[in-house]
């Protein structure tokens, strides 16, 4: 009798932790049963969609065209503090997407910096914006400017990093300084960072259970902001900008489902701290 009831406990355990460790399926925008398509997009080789918005000038008369790549609380939507005159001086063409499973492009799980750096010059292929382009990459968005340098730097007229991210375990980094970087952020931060680097598996339930606190941004938690970032970020909300100026995460995900946010927070968690 007990061994049934041990091998039925078991079983009943393992399927548990085997849901509990699985991302659930994710709604693909215009897909039966998914939210609606919007925004204009553009289908790339493998068959996903990448939506996108241009502003400025017209692409074809432009002197300067920029892609610009969102971080983690952002999307194509994300507000940037041009002048409009400026751009119409500058002759300026921007162009903003949304990155793999953000907004109303298509889910890509298995993301990496290489993937990324392909689908901007795919992007840029398919709206025909010339041979060569600048690329800006905002917070988590700057990996992916990183894998353009790498991979396909003979298509970039330049690239910026916008207050890019850390990754706590670059070897070129000495590791005391990553280590103290790594502390003065909120504990709960650190924790999700080491789960995502040290036990991917885990990190679905890591950013599911309710026992600990997970990402702070998610919360709303401003601690790890200092008082120049705050001071910054509410001059930016005051200038004049390219777009639209949104507060919170779920504005950026206007068709987000709780697993559309799981799989972008994920993918581009792994692709921040993988190896590269």
């Amino acid at each position: 009798m007990i061994v049934p009831v041990a091998i039925a406990l078991t079983v009943g355990l393992l399927g548990w932790a085997y849901q509990a460790l699985k991302p659930p399926p994710p709604k693909i925008c215009g897909s039966p049963g998914g939210p609606p398509v919007t925004s204009p997009r553009v289908k790339l080789s493998d068959g996903r969609h990448l939506a996108y918005r241009e502003c400025g000038v017209p692409k074809e008369e432009a002197k300067h065209k920029i892609i610009v790549v969102h971080g983690f609380d952002s999307s194509k939507d994300l507000s940037l503090p041009f002048a409009q005159e400026l751009i119409e001086e500058l002759s300026i063409y921007f162009l903003f997407f949304d990155r793999a499973g953000y907004g109303e492009s298509d889910p890509y799980p298995s993301r990496s910096v290489k993937s990324e750096a392909f689908d901007i010059q795919e992007l840029a292929d398919k709206l025909q914006i010339g041979s060569k382009f600048y690329v800006i990459g905002i917070s988590m968005g700057a990996y992916p400017v990183w894998g353009c340098m790498k991979y396909i730097p003979h298509r970039l007229s330049g690239a910026s990093l916008v207050v890019p991210f850390v990754h706590y375990w670059w070897p070129c980094v000495p590791a005391n300084l990553s280590r103290e970087s790594l502390s003065t952020l909120p504990v709960s931060d650190q924790w999700a960072f080491r789960v995502a680097y040290y036990a991917p598996w885990l990190f679905h339930w890591w950013m599911t259970q309710k026992f600990f606190p997970s990402l702070s941004v998610l919360c709303g938690n401003t601690s790890v902001f200092s008082r120049t970032d705050l001071d910054m970020l509410k001059k930016l909300s005051e200038a004049p900008s390219v777009g639209q100026v949104y507060s919170n995460f779920s504005h950026y995900l206007p068709h987000g489902t709780k697993s559309a946010v799981f799989f972008s927070l994920l993918a581009i968690t792994f692709g921040g701290f993988g190896i590269f």
